[in-house]
């Protein structure tokens, strides 16, 4: 008989602590919402230097009178 009330009282105890478990998991999950990913980005339109034809970003680029250009000095170069 002492074996069925330890039994009956370890699985009371056992079924509180599972619960309380599951609250806390229920808890923890709407007090965070998840992380929002972040908004796509349009892309950079890309260019061609007019000197030596690499294709690099428009903002990265030099913008002479006649077009774009990789760095200053393809610039000089090419428009004098």
């Amino acid at each position: 008989m002492k074996y069925l009330l330890v039994l009956a009282v370890v699985l009371v105890a056992f079924y509180i602590w599972r619960n309380n478990r599951a609250a806390d998991a229920r808890e923890r999950e709407q007090a965070a919402p998840p992380p929002r990913p972040a908004p796509p980005t349009a892309p950079d339109a890309m260019v061609t230097c007019r000197h030596c034809g690499l294709h690099l970003p428009s903002q990265d680029a030099v913008k002479g009178t006649l077009g774009y250009y990789c760095g200053h000095e393809h610039r000089r170069l090419a428009e004098g």
